[in-house]
Parts: C-alpha cells; structure tokens; sequence
C-alpha cells in the first residue's frame, strides 16, 4: 500500500480481533519505523511502553473505562515522551554528524530547553503526535487497523507503568485486526474552513 492510500484508508478503528496476535518481527518492524520519525533537535523523546503483560492490559483497561481495544489489541503502546531527553547525554542525537555540527547543536539544545518547562512539555507533544501518526500509517501499510486514545485515567495509568516523574503519558495507539469497520467519515470540513492565506483575518502586510 502507497503512502496515500494508507493516509486515505486508515481509521480509528475500537474493536479488534482478540484471537490475532502480531509476530515479534512485525511489531518490531513498526517500531523500526516509528523512531524514523521527526523531533527537534533529533532529541527522540518518544517513549514506547509496549504492554504485553495480560493482567496489567485488564487495569490498564480498567482505567480506559472499559473500552476493549485495551485488551483486544495485537499491539497497545503507552505513547510517552522523556520531557528531560534534551538533557540526557545529547552527545549521542548528534554523534554521527561532523564535529563543527556538534559544536553548534549540543549547546543549542541547551539553550533552547533549560528551564523552559513549558517548551519542554509543547515538544513532546508535538513529538508524540508525529511519532503517533507514522506509527499509524505504517501499520496500515502492514495491513493492520488502529486507533489512537486519550480517554482514560492519565494519572492512574501512570502509576500502573510506574512512569518517572520526568515523563509524561501523552496517548495510547492500538493496533490489530479490525472486526468492525468505522462510520462513514462524518464531516470533514472544506479546505477553505481550515486553509489561511498569510494571516487571519486580514491580507498580510
């Protein structure tokens, strides 16, 4: 499948094969790609809190208020982001790169993040919502449905991930085998409702 039809074709799918299980290979295949995906200053936020485990899947789900595609998933990613990862050895986001590159970047991640709390939680999420869409599309690509969550119990969920105090949960993605197809698309609006040209409101000075 082209990346269009893929773009054209991939839903937000609730309802799963609970029978089907994903090979080891493709699971790690659409994680493969996933890290492939932008982030400023190649500080690769992302975290991926892959939930196998039966058990925590049933709490997590729990704390989903009982949506199944928890439990039904072949795949259930816990998406976080490090909000410190531009701090923790940023040496290696750029250690291929020649070494007058180095010398501008490692400082220009500094500069840019310390102590800018609000930077630092606006980046991971913009991190999250690229990652999250590639990891989509690719599994749409591998014939795989999806569905990306945010309705659950944030801080109860991170107790059960035991997530550090420097991280921050910012969506769910299920993937597996849809067994019920999604409605009909129910409104999209007209390019002319979401397109600007050069500003709002008024012709750009």
């Amino acid at each position: 499948m082209n990346t269009m039809e893929a773009i054209k074709s991939r839903r937000s799918i609730k309802h799963f094969d609970a029978s089907h299980s994903m090979t080891t290979e493709e699971a790690n295949e659409i994680l493969s790609l996933a890290v492939l995906s932008p982030t400023a200053f190649n500080i690769q936020n992302w975290r991926f809190v892959v939930v196998d485990d039966v058990d925590l899947r049933k709490k997590i789900r729990e704390a989903s208020w009982g949506q199944s595609q928890v439990t039904d998933a072949s795949l259930f990613i816990v998406l976080c982001a490090d909000l410190r990862a531009w701090e923790k050895e940023p040496k290696r986001y750029w250690v291929n790169a020649p070494k007058d590159v180095q010398d501008f970047m490692i400082p220009a991640i500094d500069n840019y993040y310390r102590g800018k709390e609000q930077v630092q939680r606006d980046e991971a999420m913009r991190s999250c919502g690229l990652v999250a869409q590639t990891i989509m599309l690719a599994a749409k690509s591998m014939g795989y449905d999806s569905c990306p969550m945010d309705g659950f119990d944030f801080e109860e969920v991170a107790q059960l991930i035991h997530l550090p105090d420097d991280h921050v949960i910012a969506m769910f993605v299920t993937i597996g085998k849809g067994t019920k197809d999604a409605w009909p698309r129910p409104g999209q609006l007209s390019l002319s409702d979401v397109v600007v040209k050069n500003a709002f409101g008024a012709s750009a000075i």
